[in-house]
């Protein structure tokens, strides 16, 4: 496919995630469905055309002057892709698949390429509703904070100590150009590319078969080691989902101690099994949601982590489409699923013991507000210094994450180059 006929093909699949709000990932694994004449690279590149779009959706329909999926398609080849109005006309003209030609409207609109008088939500690419929980998040930085998550997010893999070592993938992984990065230790990248430039498949290598390494934003890395699980500790990961923070421990604990790995949704834990067994995890064992399924562990936990259900604002650079369908309902929501969790996770900390709340958000209403509300409540509980333990971990010369009092730290693609995280620790007071 010529690049005409890939743009065509992103604005049919911006018109199915816009007018029927379906994911991405789905919309895109169907039209390649239907359409599989189209390579890989061409599947790529219509992918990124259509995250660009979505991601920048804010800024691409005001200076297009219209938010329907051609004026966003278009405005990713030109604001993104860097394509003037002349080579798309070029481009389309050359392409029978292509669409229509450009207007002179369109014209005018990619020409002008302005944002001067955008007001910062525009500027930034966040819903217009979240602009204030923005500034009362980053203050001052909220603009270069926002305009962060609208950018291309790297693959980063987690190199599991259990079976390899960072050098031994990285020289596994070298075709690839895999990166070091500032924090994990375990983390290599795979930066992310303009235009359509197709990332390596990593998953298919066989030292991904063979446990060698995990698909894991640095992020989410970090989080995991400062939970700071020791050898031989009782942890519960009580919201593990499909398991990556439990590998994550289990490999910090080099497999000594137990992991009770439970959620909710046992449907959410189903990949866990073989991801444990992939990675030779013999530390952890999974928990379904049946009655009394936890009862033996009320009171005997050294660590109960609470990976809380969220808006996942902290993904928006992986899941755009996310961003323009919340609402105040849906956050609303979200919150009092947390508090819910809370509740009902202390009570598995032994005395002495330590309650971890994790979100990938970066909105106060659902980090800092939620832990020092259940604080306030729970006078057993008290509010340890996270951002002590992330001195201890990186030092002052690393990046450093957001954080108000250093009680709690909150990482973002801006501060830390990593996806959205918050993380706070609280210790139930020794009897």
């Amino acid at each position: 496919m010529k690049l005409g006929g890939r743009l065509q093909a992103a604005i049919e699949v911006l018109e199915e995630v816009e007018g029927k709000k379906r994911p991405v990932a789905e919309a895109l694994k169907d039209w390649g469905r239907s359409h599989r004449f189209a390579g890989s690279g061409d599947r790529s590149a219509i992918g990124n055309i259509v995250y660009d779009a979505l991601r920048s959706r804010a800024s691409h329909a005001w200076r297009m002057g219209d938010d329907s999926p051609r004026a966003l398609a278009l405005g990713a080849m030109a604001f993104d892709w860097n394509h003037s109005a002349e080579q798309l006309s070029a481009l389309i003209a050359d392409d029978a698949h292509a669409p229509a030609p450009l207007s002179d409207a369109e014209a005018a609109a990619i020409t002008a390429k302005s944002l001067a008088d955008a007001p910062m939500w525009v500027k930034g690419n966040i819903p217009e509703w979240l602009e204030g929980s923005f500034l009362e998040a980053f203050e001052e930085e909220a603009l270069a904070e926002a305009k962060a998550f609208s950018k291309r997010p790297p693959v980063d893999i987690r190199v599991n100590s259990l079976k390899s070592s960072v050098d031994k993938v990285e020289k596994e992984l070298s075709r690839f150009k895999p990166k070091r990065t500032k924090l994990s230790k375990t983390c290599l990248r795979f930066p992310a590319g303009e235009g359509d430039y197709r990332q390596p498949n990593i998953q298919g290598d066989p030292a991904f078969r063979k446990g060698f390494y995990e698909v894991q934003d640095e992020g989410s890395q970090i989080v995991s080691s400062l939970i700071f699980p020791g050898k031989g500790e009782q942890v519960l990961d009580y919201c593990a989902g499909g398991g990556g923070k439990t590998l994550a421990m289990a490999a910090h604990m080099e497999n000594k101690g137990q992991i009770y790995a439970y959620d909710m949704d046992a449907s959410r834990l189903a990949p866990i099994v073989d991801r444990l067994s992939r990675a030779g995890v013999r530390n952890a064992q999974t928990r379904t949601p049946n009655e009394g399924a936890l009862d033996d562990l009320i009171g005997r936990m050294d660590r109960v982590v609470v990976d809380a259900p969220c808006t996942g604002t902290g993904t928006w650079r992986r899941r755009p489409e996310t961003k323009w369908k919340l609402t105040q309902d849906q956050l609303d929501k979200r919150i009092e699923e947390q508090q819910i969790a809370l509740a009902q996770a202390r009570h598995f900390v032994r005395p002495g013991g330590y309650l971890i709340y994790i979100t990938c958000s970066v909105l106060a209403a659902e980090n800092e507000e939620q832990v020092y509300h259940f604080v306030a409540n729970n006078p057993d509980f008290e509010l340890v210094s996270a951002g002590e333990v992330w001195q201890d971990l990186y030092g002052f010369d690393a990046p450093q994450p957001w954080s108000s009092d250093m009680m709690t730290v909150t990482l973002s693609p801006a501060s830390t180059g990593t996806d959205g995280f918050f993380f706070s620790v609280m210790e139930c007071r020794p009897e």
